[in-house]
């Protein structure tokens, strides 16, 4: 079993990098577009701000979910993979099939959501 996760998490990683990649390359790209030649409208300006803004704030979220996944990587090679850091219980497989990253059982990360039990910052999980 631990292979496959392993397998599932490095290709989670893959994609997650290549999409990280593209959406930076085009944002800087799009920041770095050369105006001069064109009509310059205010609005333009915004629209074109925001939808970097956006972009970089995706990569981010991104970025933050690459940092789980090499998490739960790690939590592999040292034997911790598939506990809870809650409460030191077994996660159901059938969550880390959904989540295999998931580094809470159901409980403690719906606890934590609710700023009842103190851990990491869990990631909305529904987005993906």
């Amino acid at each position: 079993d631990l292979t496959r996760f392993k397998q599932l998490l490095l290709a989670k990683q893959k994609e997650i990098l290549e999409v990280v990649i593209s959406m930076e390359d085009g944002a800087l790209r799009q920041a770095n577009t050369d105006l001069s030649n064109t009509p310059f409208h205010m609005a333009d300006l915004g629209s074109d701000n925001f939808e970097q803004d956006n972009t970089l704030s995706l990569t981010a979220s991104e970025r933050r979910l690459l940092t789980e996944i090499e998490d739960a990587l790690l939590r592999i090679e040292e034997g911790a993979y598939g506990i809870c850091e809650g409460n030191g219980e077994r996660i159901p497989k059938a969550r880390l099939e959904a989540i295999p990253w998931a580094r809470y059982c159901v409980k403690c990360a719906t606890l934590i959501e609710m700023g009842l039990l103190g851990g990491h910052d869990v990631l909305d999980e529904s987005d993906y």
